[in-house]
Order: C-alpha cells, then sequence, then structure tokens
C-alpha cells in the first residue's frame, strides 16, 4: 500500500469555534460542542459538514468526528475538510491515534496553536484504501452508538418510572400512602463519605486504578485516562474505605456535581479520591437502585445546587449538609415491586456496556494495524 506524507494544513482548513451565547436556546436543534462534549443546542449551524473536532483549551488530548450540522465553542477547533484527499471519518481514526498531548504549548491550560496542528505530518492512502478501512471500523462503531442510544433509552424510562411511583405518586392519587415514611439520606446508608484528600504518587506501572471525578463517565470509570498508584499506597485507601464495594453509590461530588452517578457493580482493587462521594445504602431499609434513580433526578441536582453547594470556581457537594436530605420512602415490599424493575433495566444496561468495551477493544487493537497497512482489509470478519 502507497502513503503520502501530507500534513494536516494540506487535509484541512482549520477553523475556530464561536461564542455560543446568542445562539444557544431550548428550542435550538443543531448541537453545541465543547471540549467535555455536548454543552446544549443552537438556534443556527456554525458548520454543515462532516468534520473532525479539535480541543484548542483544556481538553486536547480528544478528537471528535460529527456528521452532521453543529455548533462549536471558542475552546475547539472545527476542521474544513479537502474530501478529495481525506475522507472525514478515515482522518478522525487517524487522528484518534495521536497523542496530541505532546503538542501542548499552554502553561496553566493545555492549548494547542493552528501553527502547530498544520505541521503536523499524516500518512495517508488513496481514498479507495481509507474506504476499505471505514468498512470495518464503520459497523464496529454503529454498534457501539446503536447500543449507547439503547442506553439512554433505558435511562430516561427508568428515571421516569421512578418520578412516577416515588415523586409524582401517581399510582397512589398524587399524595404519598401513610405508610410511607419520611426519611433522610444518612438514615438509609450505613455510610455517606467522599474518597481519599490524599493523592498518592502516580505509579504508571501499576495495577492499581486511581479515580477522580474527571474519570467518571455516565455508566463507569473510563479507565484509560486515570492514574495508577503503588500496592502500598492502595492498601492505605483501601484501609481508610476509600475503595468502593458492591452497590455503592459514587457520586460526581466536586465540580460538576451529580452530572455522573452510577452503581459499583463489582468490587474491584481501585481507589478513588475526595472529588467522588460514596453513598452505601443499607439494603435492609432501601433498594439500592432506588437510591440511584432518587439522586439522578434532575430535581434534585437543582435542589442541591441551590442548598447543599459551596464554592465559586470549583463548586461541591457539602456532605455534611447533603446527607440530612429528606424524601419519602415506601416500605420494602413496595420498594421491590419498582426495585426489580429498575434493577432489571440497571442489568440490561451493564450487558450492553460489556458489549461496548468488547466493541470497543476490538477497535482500538484494529486501528493502528489498519492505518499503517500491517493488517490486510480483506482478511477481516468481523
Amino acid at each position: 500500500m502507497k502513503y503520502n506524507l501530507l500534513t494536516l494544513g494540506e487535509l484541512v482548513k482549520i477553523k475556530y469555534g464561536k461564542n455560543q451565547k446568542k445562539v444557544e436556546s431550548v428550542d435550538g436543534a443543531f448541537p453545541i460542542y465543547g471540549t467535555g462534549g455536548l454543552m446544549g443546542y443552537a438556534t443556527d449551524a456554525l458548520y454543515d459538514k462532516p468534520s473532525v473536532l479539535i480541543g484548542r483549551k483544556g481538553t486536547i488530548n480528544k478528537v471528535r468526528y460529527v456528521d452532521h450540522p453543529f455548533w462549536t465553542v471558542d475552546t475547539l477547533f472545527y476542521t474544513e475538510v479537502n474530501e478529495e484527499l481525506v475522507i472525514p471519518k478515515y482522518l478522525y481514526y487517524l487522528m484518534s491515534l495521536l497523542d496530541l498531548d505532546s503538542y501542548n504549548e499552554g502553561t496553566t491550560i493545555p492549548s494547542l496553536r493552528t501553527e502547530t496542528l498544520n505541521r503536523l505530518e499524516l500518512d495517508i492512502p488513496d481514498l479507495d484504501y481509507q474506504k476499505q478501512v471505514l468498512s470495518v471500523l464503520d459497523p464496529i462503531d454503529e454498534k457501539i452508538k446503536l447500543n449507547e442510544e439503547v442506553n439512554d433509552n433505558l435511562e430516561e424510562q427508568a428515571l421516569a418510572l421512578f418520578r412516577h411511583y416515588f415523586m409524582d405518586f401517581a399510582p397512589y392519587g398524587g399524595v404519598a400512602p401513610s405508610d410511607w415514611t419520611e426519611v433522610s439520606l444518612d438514615d438509609v446508608c450505613t455510610r455517606i463519605t467522599d474518597g481519599s484528600h490524599y493523592s498518592p504518587a502516580d505509579a504508571p506501572e501499576s495495577p492499581y486504578p486511581m479515580y477522580s471525578v474527571k474519570d467518571m463517565e455516565t455508566y463507569g470509570f473510563n479507565a484509560s485516562s486515570c492514574k495508577h498508584i503503588s500496592e502500598e499506597d492502595f492498601r492505605k485507601m483501601q484501609k481508610g474505605d476509600c475503595v468502593p464495594l458492591i452497590n455503592d453509590i459514587l457520586v460526581a461530588k466536586d465540580g460538576s456535581y451529580l452530572k455522573e452517578i452510577f452503581i459499583c457493580s463489582e468490587e474491584k482493587d481501585e481507589a478513588i479520591l475526595s472529588s467522588i462521594a460514596i453513598f452505601r445504602p443499607d439494603t435492609n431499609i432501601i433498594i439500592p437502585e432506588i437510591l440511584l434513580y432518587l439522586l439522578k433526578q434532575p430535581s434534585v441536582r437543582k435542589d442541591v445546587g441551590d442548598n447543599y453547594v459551596s464554592g465559586s470556581a470549583l463548586p461541591r457537594i457539602v456532605l455534611k449538609d447533603f446527607k440530612k436530605y429528606r424524601f419519602m420512602l415506601p416500605p420494602m415490599d413496595e420498594q421491590r415491586k419498582i426495585g426489580s424493575v429498575l434493577h432489571s433495566i440497571r442489568m440490561q444496561t451493564k450487558s450492553n456496556i460489556d458489549e461496548i468495551q468488547r466493541l470497543s477493544s476490538t477497535r482500538d487493537a484494529l486501528l493502528p494495524k489498519l492505518m499503517s497497512g500491517e493488517l490486510d482489509v480483506s482478511s477481516i470478519d468481523i
């Protein structure tokens, strides 16, 4: 396979995103992307062709492919791709292999400059080979996307079901039955705490991950972005109860508080830092999924922001206050009726996540070999 060595500046025009405030609207139809992902919706699109988005400030080591009209904020570059030389999706895969952090030119905030990006050199095969590579990778990504959409739908169903029974009391005439009890979070948990306030030194070769709030995703931790610690430090954190147990509910406490919340489904040798809170449900009092979907409710997040958060530059939940948060809880028999449905939804979600991880591992293993031509595309059967 013959490759042409081309600069990124020959392949694309790098464009700056713009401030979204004038176009952002609850009625907007066009996604607004920032370095952290989707930020909202706009009434106008900044660009309407397939593009690779590159972080300009902040998170610079992730690229995103977008094939629909969109808006980007000014911390992101978007690209106008010369499709006579490279297919936008192929360029996205190729750039995802780059370590863009190594081109950082910021001091306090990681930053990339257009001049630096334009000089990047990339091996580009002919368009026919690019299409062959995409014929292998695209079906994997489509299946991943489908599973993610199914999970989003399941999550909405679970949130709506919880709200219907436990907040609107719809099956009970809009009023909590007399045998329900008003309880606090402290009443239904055996422990409410946060992770370690001491951050041990990074030990990249160690098998013990250490997670902070930045490593949290919708249904679990992103192991590719975290630090690792020595066995000695891990044992100290384990002794300090900074290692999650089964059924612990892990909550983003600092920064984007309550943005990510999930249940620990299995015990692993992994530790957490203080930016993550642990809510350990007393399973004799409350079914874990009921506590989970209570904490996930948007109305609870608003209440927390209004009453249980301190700090402006870095807002954080004040746990000693939040543990007093009160809600209505039915007897265990009534909990089980809905809790079993919520549990089934969570298990289906977990199954989809497991498949996503398997597919992602397959794709990531294939990607560099396909891009380099080391692997014959025609020999692959996915």
